[in-house]
């Protein structure tokens, strides 16, 4: 039996509740993408705000919440990862992020996938 490679696709978001459509844009396209590509989604400076557990509440629009979109994704196995040092800079630990979320290990961003890496900055 033949197995098909995916491609992944690298989704970087540095924005947190300051910019929702931003963030929301960058999940949705996550959750899109996850349909039939390998992702992962790495949050650092304001996106570690993100997938805190008692976090800001973050909506806009047409969007699904933050809240429901990162569940989605962690469902279907989608890598979530946050830079610690941001983490701890903006006085978080990992014990303040949602479950399924994970602190970022270099290893991970080159392990996602086997195919080619396309990265999207939001």
């Amino acid at each position: 039996m033949e197995t098909t490679i995916k491609d992944g696709v690298f989704i970087h978001i540095s924005r947190g509740a300051e910019d929702s459509h931003r963030v929301l844009m960058a999940l949705t396209l996550a959750e899109k993408m996850s349909e039939n590509k390998d992702v992962l989604v790495f949050l650092d400076i304001k996106g570690v705000e993100v997938p805190l557990k008692n976090g800001k509440a973050i909506e806009f629009s047409e969007f699904e919440s933050a809240d429901i979109l990162l569940t989605k994704l962690i469902k279907k196995g989608v890598i979530i990862c946050v830079c610690p040092m941001c983490l701890k800079a903006a006085n978080h630990q990992l014990e303040d992020l949602m479950e399924g979320v994970q602190i970022a290990e270099k290893e991970a961003f080159f392990n996602f996938t086997q195919g080619r890496i396309l990265s999207l900055n939001y």
